[in-house]
Formats: structure tokens, C-alpha cells, sequence
């Protein structure tokens, strides 16, 4: 078990200045077996892609399960809320505040209806776009000003039938690229961290 997740609970210390080498990379889905395959969920698929990748494991902490990475004097906190998508700025704005972490070092993954499947959109900000996740985000924070990576869902269905989409599985061709797309979103979130929002935007919008 990691032994790190313990002692969040244990220490009473506080850090007056931020770690500008730790950063929160933020996967937006729900909680519950039902929701693993969705579209919705792909916040959620990037980030337990990037722990089988790195033989990690998610410890159930508040408001979300949680796991960290460290690389080339990085720590990165990988975080799932299990808040469900609208209120996932709660657990967001505990952790930022708990590991002392700028907006600048945050990221956030989340599905996008107007980007077509697989399509990645990396921005340092913007609105919520409809997206409950993100609004609720925005509202908890009070700032628009944090990096999000969008992933394409495309938006093919029926008129009236948008929810049922979002929270339907993935068909079989999506299925067939999606690892290809998630090995990019690792190199996307790696990418962040190391190189830079900026550097990470050049590199990989539109790819």
C-alpha cells in the first residue's frame, strides 16, 4: 500500500509556499461499475491507463481515489473523483488545497461532444462548454484559468438522446483506436508536467 496516502491525514503542517513541481492531473468520470466503459468516463480511462502503464494503484482517499507518480523531480498526484461528474470541483479544490498545488500545475481530462472521436484539444483555459464536470470545477475555484484536455467523443446521436450517448459504451471501432488514443493522453499528461503547457499544446493539438 502506499504508505504517502497514511500520512495526508497524519500531518497538520502547513506549507506557505506552493510546490511549483508537484501538479494535480484531474480525470473527470463517475464512480460504479456501470459508468467504467462510458464516454463520459474517459477522464477516468486516462489516468488507469497511465497507472497499469506504471504499475500504480488508486487508494480510495476523500472525495476521490488517488495515486502518484514521481518522474524526473515531478510528483505528479493522479486523482479520480468519486464525487460523480457534477461535483467533482469538491474534490478538486480539496487536493489542490491539501497538496498545496497551483492552478498553473493543474490538468484537467475530459470528454468533449464537439470534437470528433479521439481529436485532442489542449487549452490553458475557457468555459465549461456544458460540461457539468468543468462547471462545477469552475464554481468551486472561481477561476476559468486551469489547463483541461479535451478528448473527443464526436456528437453522433439523435436529437433529445445526448445523455443516453454520454453514458453509453463505446462502440466497437472506437474501441479498436482507443489505445493508440490513450497511449497519446499518457505522452499528453508526461508532456504537461515536463515540458510545459505551452511546449504541450504545440506538440500535441489536433494530433
Amino acid at each position: 500500500m502506499i504508505k504517502w496516502i497514511s500520512k495526508l491525514f497524519q500531518s497538520n503542517k502547513t506549507v506557505s509556499e506552493p510546490d511549483m513541481k508537484k501538479f494535480l492531473i484531474v480525470g473527470l468520470g463517475n464512480s460504479g461499475a456501470e459508468y467504467v466503459n462510458t464516454r463520459h468516463n474517459i477522464g477516468f480511462k486516462v489516468l488507469d491507463h497511465l497507472a497499469k502503464k506504471e504499475d500504480l494503484t488508486f487508494q480510495t482517499a476523500k472525495l476521490g481515489d488517488i495515486t502518484e507518480i514521481r518522474i524526473k523531480g515531478r510528483t505528479l498526484l493522479l486523482l479520480k473523483p468519486n464525487t460523480f461528474m457534477n461535483l467533482s470541483g469538491k474534490a478538486v479544490k480539496y487536493w489542490m488545497e491539501k497538496e498545496n498545488i497551483e492552478k498553473e500545475n493543474i490538468l484537467v481530462i475530459t470528454d468533449d461532444l464537439n470534437l470528433s472521436f479521439g481529436t485532442i484539444r489542449i487549452k490553458a483555459k475557457g468555459s465549461d462548454g456544458g460540461h457539468n464536470g468543468l462547471k462545477s470545477i469552475q464554481s468551486l475555484l472561481a477561476t476559468t484559468e486551469y489547463a483541461r484536455f479535451r478528448f473527443g467523443i464526436s456528437d453522433e446521436f439523435k436529437k433529445g438522446k445526448q445523455v443516453d450517448y454520454v453514458l453509453g459504451e463505446w462502440n466497437e471501432d472506437e474501441k479498436a483506436k482507443l489505445p493508440e488514443r490513450l497511449d497519446k493522453s499518457i505522452e499528453i499528461v508526461y508532456s504537461f508536467a515536463l515540458a510545459g503547457l505551452n511546449n504541450t499544446m504545440n506538440e500535441f493539438n489536433g494530433k
